[in-house]
């Protein structure tokens, strides 16, 4: 079942946060490895995407394997982060937890300057909601080998990223 009770951003008793299906829903997205590895990018990456731990310190391909407890709990600590980004941006806005967690995870993936910048942002901001949700389809590109890839299209080989967008875009229209 879905909590669709919004909550004024930033109001009193409305400072959201990734709730913990929220966490396993980015999880689930993104896997967790436990041994370094390099991601698409040819960036050092660690349990659930990520890259810098919590002390500051890069992810190295050398470093030991990290347990399940502490990917989850550096996923948790990132997360936090993004969390203060996104509770000042939207000041005001009315969100549901879902839709809340749906925009934390973009914010995961994509990074905090990219939701500063992005239609999901300004339309959450006119209180156009539906086109909000519509926004994360805009997302569907990566780059490869310095070239925009779109990966609606399945021959271009990264449909996972044009499936999850896709996804994230029904569970924010269900939270409407």
């Amino acid at each position: 079942m879905q909590n669709k009770t919004k909550l004024c951003v930033g109001a009193i008793g409305g400072i959201l946060a990734v709730s913990i299906g929220g966490v396993q829903w980015t999880q689930e997205r993104e896997g967790t490895v436990l041994k370094p590895y390099y991601d698409s990018g040819r960036v050092a990456t660690v349990g659930t995407g990520t890259t810098v731990y919590p002390n500051g310190q890069k992810v190295k391909i050398t470093d030991p394997p990290i347990t399940k407890k502490q990917a989850t709990e550096f996923l948790q600590y990132h997360m936090k982060g993004d969390s203060t980004v996104l509770n000042q941006s939207l000041k005001g806005v009315k969100l549901s937890q879902d839709e809340y967690d749906v925009y934390a995870d973009f914010v995961y993936q994509y990074g905090r300057n990219t939701w500063l910048r992005s239609s999901m942002l300004r339309n959450l901001k006119q209180a156009k909601y539906v086109q909000a949700c519509n926004s994360l389809l805009l997302y569907k590109y990566i780059t490869k080998h310095g070239k925009k890839v779109d990966c609606s299209i399945a021959t271009n080989k990264c449909s996972g990223v044009w499936k999850w967008q896709v996804k994230r875009n029904k569970k924010c229209l269900e939270a409407q």
